[in-house]
């Protein structure tokens, strides 16, 4: 049992948030740059969409799901030579941006795809009708239609991916789940562990209610 030095748990906090918002913050970019055209990907190419394609739809749809349905602390060990191969090491919250990147796109990916099915399909033949291409479709349409969805499931995905970094410690990820486990849970420094719970419950709040706001504003009237 250690006596709590809360002067160095505010300097291991401040380190220990930076370390989770480099990991999420990657994450989630790396979920908007490539999750959204694997989904719509997904999408264009299913059953009765324009560019239906079945074995091609069976194929993104397959790899997204071997990734969703590992569990993520098996990934992070898998991955862990593909991670030192891309940023030459395997510890560290940018080594661990890397696997916690790989689930966050194909998480986003399934959830934008959801979006896309959720769309009026009498916008999309009103369209069809007006002479809309097939990209004007997608582009003028399908994604703005989509839009508030869309930044929904971007807020489920940020909110699991607080979750998420949490286990990347297991690596030697750092950020405020790991600051929980090290101090909280080896040192047995109870008050440790609930502060840290309590601050990772508010951010949580603060993500989703601020994911909420942005979808409620994108809301087309």
């Amino acid at each position: 049992m250690h006596d709590t030095n809360y002067t160095e748990l505010i300097d291991n906090l401040i380190v220990a948030f930076k370390e989770t918002f480099l990991m999420c913050g990657t994450s989630l970019g790396l979920a908007i740059l490539l999750g959204v055209p694997i989904g719509l990907f997904i999408y264009v190419t299913g059953k009765g969409v324009f560019w239906q394609n079945r074995m091609l739809n069976g194929i993104g749809g397959f790899l997204v799901n071997v990734v969703r349905s590992t569990p993520f602390v098996i990934l992070l060990v898998m991955l862990i030579p593909f991670t030192t191969l891309v940023v030459g090491t395997s510890i560290g919250p940018v080594a661990a941006s890397v696997p916690l990147g790989i689930v966050s796109i194909a998480f986003y990916a399934r959830l934008v795809e959801s979006s896309l099915h959720e769309v009026d399909k009498g916008v999309i033949e009103a369209a069809t009708a007006l002479g809309a291409t097939k990209f004007q479709l997608v582009k003028e349409v399908l994604l703005p239609e989509a839009l508030p969805g869309l930044l929904r499931g971007l807020t489920v995905t940020a909110v699991s991916l607080v979750g998420y970094s949490a286990m990347a410690g297991i690596v030697g990820g750092g950020g405020v789940g790991d600051l929980a486990i090290r101090f909280g849970y080896y040192r047995y420094q109870t008050d440790i562990m609930i502060i840290t719970v309590i601050l990772l419950i508010v951010l949580v709040q603060l993500l989703q209610t601020f994911g909420d706001y942005l979808a409620k504003k994108s809301e087309r009237k």
